[in-house]
């Protein structure tokens, strides 16, 4: 059964409809006639916040298995089948979530239905022990190459563990530790499967030039068959006073090109106004080139090469504010902090100037559209609203709930969140002397965590 949204206030003319299978899979169907493709996009509810202590790292390592065969398509075949098909394809995990998703020329679109079908529905049937040591050596590889290896690479992880105490379902990252990864069985794998990869425990969206009427007739045909799952235990509950209460602090002495300051602010939880304020004030603080903190140490004091200040979303714990300084040359931390400390007082006082609060809401509001611009940037957010919030038709209205925030309100969450007394703070000494950098001449590109 389902029903057709009708268009709401601020969605820019877009629509969605909404179903849901007997076996509980929810079903989300969006046209776009635009281009001759169609974005397929399932969430399943399950990330590192569902695991336990011990058994780190099994929704990342369950990401890479899905790829590794199912019943009807061995090995790489899901790959070779969609790129082989002129598609495109990945998956991710992150705290909250497991994603899959496919973008397909629209007359492919059945392929990719039944690809995500045949593997939810029997994946079970191809893990071995192979799969399992063939993915658990490439996740180890990649977190030596992400984390382990690089400059920096722990910081993720090591604010995370600050910002979020131990015992707390946020406490680890997605990536899990080496120890975790290799004390992970089959037997485990497989109970993992059983309780999340579940039809009833999965939001489907499809997004692009689509019929709906046929789409949902081969969404019936090949996800209704599959039986649903009631073993999941809800996460553990990620509630925690707003403010941590006391700043804590790291040194860490690595091989790194420069020295860092990085902090995490506790901010307010996704789906809020106040997340959205918090979101403003940290564009208006470090969101780009025209921000304040660019401005006061790249472009005025000269002792940063890079500056930026950016809100990573939570939806069952508080959001992190996450700051990242890279110094030149000489230049202590400490110098560095306290002019932080002296921009981040100063906006508290005096909030943001209507032409930063303009400038903000207009940055935001292009990122927005930018991803729902796009096939699968749409079907990503449909199904993320589903999932934290029960509602996907929340996606198409986003945009203007950040319009609709005003200057108090950003003044106000800054105010209360962005304290000293509220941040875990990790420090970065080289442990080689480094260079004098001519801040002006070095730029930093961004990279995915």
């Amino acid at each position: 059964m389902g029903h057709t949204a009708t268009e709401q206030a601020g969605s820019g003319g877009l629509t969605a409809t909404e179903h849901r299978l007997a076996n509980g899979l929810r079903v989300v169907l969006s046209e776009d006639h635009l281009t001759p493709v169609a974005a397929v996009c399932l969430w399943y509810d399950v990330g590192s916040r569902h695991e336990v202590k011990g058994r780190t790292g099994l929704a990342h390592l369950f990401e890479h298995l899905m790829f590794q065969g199912s019943a009807q398509v061995k090995g790489n075949g899901h790959f070779e089948l969609v790129q082989g098909a002129g598609g495109s394809l990945n998956g991710t995990t992150s705290f909250e979530r497991t994603n899959y998703f496919e973008t397909m020329p629209a007359h492919e679109l059945e392929l990719a239905l039944w690809l995500e079908a045949d593997r939810m529905g029997s994946l079970l049937t191809a893990l071995d022990e192979d799969s399992l040591e063939n993915q658990r050596d490439v996740v180890k590889n990649e977190r030596r190459q992400r984390y382990d290896n690089v400059p920096y690479g722990t910081a993720f992880e090591k604010l995370t563990a600050m910002a979020y105490p131990e015992g707390h379902p946020y406490h680890h990252t997605p990536i899990g530790s080496m120890a975790d990864l290799d004390a992970a069985s089959l037997e485990d794998a497989r109970a993992f499967f059983r309780t999340y990869y579940a039809p009833n425990n999965a939001v489907l969206s499809v997004v692009g030039d689509i019929d709906p009427e046929r789409t949902l007739a081969w969404i019936e045909k090949y996800f209704g068959s599959i039986p649903s799952h009631d073993g999941k235990q809800p996460p553990r509950d990620g509630t925690l006073p707003d403010v941590l209460g006391g700043e804590l602090r790291e040194v860490v002495e690595e091989d790194v090109p420069s020295r860092a300051l990085m902090a995490a602010y506790r901010l307010p939880h996704d789906g809020t106004r106040e997340a959205d304020a918090g979101d403003l004030a940290l564009t208006v603080l470090g969101g780009g080139e025209s921000s304040r903190l660019y401005n006061r140490l790249v472009r005025r004091d000269r002792s940063a090469v890079a500056a930026g200040f950016g809100l990573l979303r939570l939806a069952g714990a508080p959001s992190l504010g996450w700051l990242d300084v890279k110094t030149s040359g000489g230049v202590e931390v400490p110098d560095i902090e306290r002019a932080v400390d002296e921009e981040l007082a100063r906006f508290a006082a005096e909030g943001p100037t209507p032409e930063e609060m303009e400038r903000a809401q207009a940055q935001l509001e292009r990122e927005w559209l930018d991803r729902l611009a796009t096939v699968s940037g749409r079907a990503d957010e449909l199904c993320r609203f589903a999932v934290l919030f029960g509602d996907p038709q929340l996606a198409l209205t986003a945009v203007q709930r950040v319009l609709d925030i005003t200057p108090e309100e950003v003044q106000a969450v800054a105010k209360a969140r962005l304290r000293p007394d509220n941040r875990a703070v990790l420090v970065y000494e080289p442990t080689e002397p480094t260079e004098p950098t001519d801040a002006a001449d070095t730029e930093e590109g961004e990279a995915d965590q």
